[in-house]
């Protein structure tokens, strides 16, 4: 989305931290899937398939990680820190969910 988008709708910057949360979860869920079909599989070529798209979907989770840690959407290390970044998020939705709702 261009920032001219994102400002009139009130999101500024949110866009790219809202596109890398939602992608974190879907990696997340990803890597908990993959855990379960693996315990699951009845051959060892599918075990060993298996084990190779978790190992990918790991590394997808960390990549996913360090981009956010690195932009300050994301701070797993300090509790505080995220509470302030997820409150600023609740906010810019409640805001941008009024602004909708009242056009």
């Amino acid at each position: 989305m261009n920032s001219f988008i994102q400002n009139m709708m009130g999101m500024g910057g949110m866009t790219d931290q809202v596109i890398a949360t939602d992608f974190l979860i879907a990696a997340k869920a990803g890597v908990r899937n993959y855990t379960v079909a693996l315990t699951e599989a009845a051959t060892p070529e599918l075990r060993t398939a298996l084990r190779e798209q978790l190992r990918d979907a790991i590394q997808t989770h960390e990549s996913i990680t360090n981009f956010m840690i690195a932009k300050g959407y994301y701070h797993p290390h300090a509790l505080s820190e995220q509470l302030q970044v997820d409150l600023t998020a609740v906010s810019t939705a409640t805001n941008l969910a009024q602004k909708v709702t009242e056009k």
